[in-house]
């Protein structure tokens, strides 16, 4: 029978979503707590993997395994032998063919900023603070530009191997608040697919475009030309968080 959780995780304490030698991982932990609720080595797919310090609020993976717990209790036998850091937020029974990995169709990411002189306590875990404020409708100018279907060349960490570079933006968007003293700064991206470090090092490009570091012209040359002196730096793993992923139909729809 196949299974699909939704999990939820603070990456602070992990060297990111897939199981290595060099640290412990959320996938190795889930993997742990499986065995020891259902007697049997499984393996747990996930939609992708979320680099070392990377969040998730809506991560989605799957399993095979012949269990006789029922599906909607699935999430509650992980979750007692998971850490306080990894919660099963759904689990749900899912047909043979469903991949989380494979059947995605769209992946949503926010990247977090707080303007601070300083690291505030309350929210060192899972934003970053940026100084001096920078101007946030022209961030929000900068971020449309990424929407449709680009070269994101430039916004790639070097030495990664795939097989293109083009991927498809669906929205793109920053938004501001106010919380714990602090104006929050959050920029929210949705597409079939990224990168590595691709949404980190948009969003250190907006933060960069919003200081007057860069110009909109900058962003929209960096898309034609690849090249990466037109773009900013790539941002701290701690503010990126995957909020959601998207299937069609929703193995979670009620």
């Amino acid at each position: 029978m196949k299974f699909a959780l939704l999990v939820a995780y603070d990456g602070t304490n992990y060297r990111g979503w897939q199981t290595q030698k060099n640290g412990i991982s959320v996938q190795s932990v889930l993997q742990d707590a499986a065995a020891a609720a259902f007697g049997k080595k499984i393996n747990i797919i996930a939609s992708g993997r979320t680099d070392s310090g990377v969040h998730a609020a809506g991560q989605v993976c799957h399993f095979s395994a012949d269990i006789s717990v029922p599906a909607e209790k699935v999430a509650d036998a992980l979750n007692f032998r998971l850490p306080a850091d990894i919660c099963v937020l759904r689990s749900v029974a899912a047909p043979e063919d469903f991949d989380s990995n494979r059947s995605a169709k769209k992946k949503t990411y926010a990247y977090r900023m707080y303007v601070a002189r300083r690291e505030h306590p309350l929210k060192a875990r899972f934003s970053v603070p940026v100084y001096p404020a920078p101007d946030v409708a022209l961030m929000q100018k900068g971020a449309a530009l990424y929407c449709g279907e680009h070269d994101f060349k430039a916004y790639c960490a070097s030495g990664s191997s795939v097989k293109t570079t083009v991927r498809t933006v669906y929205s793109a968007e920053v938004s501001e608040g106010f919380s714990r003293g602090c104006k929050d700064i959050t920029f929210t991206v949705c597409g079939g697919g990224f990168l590595y470090n691709m949404v980190r090092t948009m969003a250190g490009t907006l933060l960069f475009l919003g200081q007057g570091r860069l110009s909109l012209d900058d962003i929209s040359r960096s898309l034609i030309t690849g090249d990466r002196s037109l773009v900013g730096k790539t941002m701290p793993a701690k503010g990126l968080t995957l909020e959601r992923v998207e299937y069609s139909p929703d193995p979670f729809a009620d």
